[in-house]
């Protein structure tokens, strides 16, 4: 049972377990009860199971246990909103005026409850709000398969097979375009004075725009908080991975209260390391080594490859700078007349590509990489890998958020030896870093 049936069923269980003399017998499906000593373990017991036969007679009758729950919470509502319970004396002003029919969709199927109404028309119930006849639950779940790539048609199938109602494509939209308003307070929420490592990275999607699909490139920021969890930064739309929106980045990080990172770690772009310098003067820039490694590999012809780069793996496993650039001087004569530009491209990033070289074992490996937010580019790909294109620049943020939000549920954990590496942090960085 969902833990939205599972609240409901509770609720309306109470008043049975505190044996109101009222109720005595109540009907659901064709089965007639005696309820009114029944405990709540009662309700679960193998007994009381045995009775159905069925798994259709089973949900039934959670269905009716909902119906019956949501209806006791919505008097219950009335009882606060008026500030009297049903039949007591009220002193004028407004009262109960019946009740109206409203058809509720939930996990268990349709349903006709019974709303109540009051004479003034005031009563807005929180449990089943006006204009809504979808449930939390359900929701719920159309937000998460959407999350996981399904499309809008799929959704409905899906919906349409597991609990017997039909949803329209549209009241599908319009549920999931209710996460806009959540990506906004997302985007805006206020972030951290200080992380030890911000990891950034970009990723590229197709997005229709003035009747033409264009490449846009959603911009992904992770930092490393003092407490040793990741947390996505922000999500960023342009059209096209560049250092002068990287700064805008940045500019936007620094606004939200971002004041000091410690270390940046990202690809080998044109100019990122002078927008990262313009805006967090301070801060250690790492450029990622297996970017580097790519890149050098372009320039290689294949037969190559293997030994070019078993003689590279030696500058990034070095134990310090000095054995780093010895290894780079000895890579350039093995195949300095052959590949100047694959080594080139070594000597002309150095400083950034060595930088991790100055820290603890326990850093090293959290820093010489972006495999961090490549990871999660992975699990972003997976969930919008069914989404050839995007009609608006709003639908590929929504798309992208989701998936986010569905990939990090797992992020509760500090990362490996938090322990030893955040103490590394504090004597390294003593006057910057304060828990």
């Amino acid at each position: 049972m969902c833990k939205f049936s599972e609240k409901l069923f509770w609720n309306f269980s109470d008043p049975i377990q505190k044996g109101q003399e009222k109720i005595t017998e109540i009907t659901f499906s064709g089965y007639l009860h005696t309820l009114k000593a029944m405990k709540k373990e009662d309700l679960l017991s193998k007994e009381f199971l045995k009775q159905f036969k069925t798994g259709e007679e089973l949900y039934s009758f959670l269905g009716q246990i909902q119906k019956r729950g949501v209806e006791a919470i919505l008097e219950g509502e009335m009882d606060n909103h008026l500030g009297f319970e049903k039949h007591a004396q009220s002193e004028g002003g407004n009262v109960r005026n019946g009740h109206g029919k409203k058809k509720l969709r939930n996990e268990f199927g349709e349903v006709e409850i019974q709303v109540p109404r009051d004479r003034q028309s005031t009563f807005e119930p929180v449990l089943v709000p006006k204009r809504r006849n979808i449930a939390d639950g359900v929701e719920s779940i159309i937000i998460s398969l959407y999350a996981k790539g399904m499309s809008v048609g799929d959704i409905e199938e899906q919906i349409r097979d597991l609990y017997n109602f039909d949803i329209s494509t549209s009241a599908i939209s319009r549920i999931t375009d209710r996460v806009a308003q959540d990506i906004t307070a997302w985007q805006n929420r206020p972030l951290d004075p200080v992380y030890c490592v911000v990891w950034m990275d970009g990723i590229v999607f197709k997005v229709r725009e003035s009747s033409r699909v264009i490449d846009k490139t959603i911009y992904i920021a992770i930092g490393l908080r003092t407490d040793g969890r990741k947390e996505v930064l922000g999500l960023w739309l342009g059209k096209n991975e560049s250092a002068s929106f990287w700064l805008s980045v940045l500019t936007d990080l620094k606004a939200r209260g971002v004041q000091d990172i410690l270390i940046t770690a990202t690809d080998n772009l044109k100019g990122f390391t002078e927008a990262i310098r313009s805006t967090y003067p301070e801060s250690t820039k790492q450029i990622c080594i297996v970017h580097q490694i790519r890149n050098s590999c372009k320039f290689v012809s294949w037969k190559d490859r293997k030994p070019f780069a078993a003689d590279m793996r030696k500058i990034y496993a070095a134990p310090n700078r000095e054995a780093a650039a010895v290894a780079l001087d000895q890579l350039e004569e093995l195949w300095g007349n052959k590949y100047q530009y694959a080594i080139k491209s070594w000597r002309n990033n150095w400083d950034e590509l060595t930088a991790f070289l100055d820290f603890p074992l326990e850093i090293r490996n959290i820093i010489y990489t972006t495999n961090t937010i490549e990871n999660l580019n992975g699990k972003i790909r997976k969930y919008t890998k069914n989404k050839l294109s995007y009609p608006t620049d709003e639908a590929v943020l929504k798309s992208v958020f989701l998936a986010v939000q569905e990939a990090t549920k797992k992020w509760t954990m500090p990362v490996r030896d938090w322990g030893i590496i955040i103490n590394q942090f504090m004597i390294i960085f003593e006057n910057r870093l304060t828990i």
